[in-house]
């Protein structure tokens, strides 16, 4: 079992900055790709961005490179989203995921934290 708790959202100014945690509970914390996925008012949750385990691979969708950065420490049990320059569209409630498995779709995550609300304002 694995719990997972956002934390770090809030309101921004296009062009600024946040980032989110996700801190996972259990010991066996770095056997999980962790995974950022993001639900906008009247559209589907889509994938942003995952990490793997132990080497530390990373993924993102389009349009988010560059600009968003994952990361983890695993000492620490957590997962990180950095996001720079941020745009109106980011704006979504934005979720922490887990699973042993590398994948882009929320369907095959296990383990769901219960999200943090990014507004970004224009």
């Amino acid at each position: 079992q694995v719990r997972l708790v956002e934390s770090g959202g809030g309101l921004v100014q296009e062009g600024g900055s946040l980032r989110l945690s996700c801190a996972a509970s259990g010991r066996t914390f770095n056997w999980y790709y962790m995974g950022w996925f993001r639900q906008a008012p009247g559209k589907e949750r889509e994938f942003v961005a995952a990490i793997s385990g132990t080497r530390g691979n990373t993924y993102y969708t389009d349009s988010v490179k560059g600009r968003f950065t994952i990361s983890r420490d695993n000492a620490k049990n957590t997962v990180y989203l950095q996001m720079n320059s941020l745009k109106s569209e980011d704006t979504a409630v934005y979720y922490c995921a887990a699973d042993q498995r590398r994948s882009y779709v929320s369907t095959d995550y296990g383990y769901w934290g219960q999200g943090t609300q990014v507004t970004v304002s224009s």
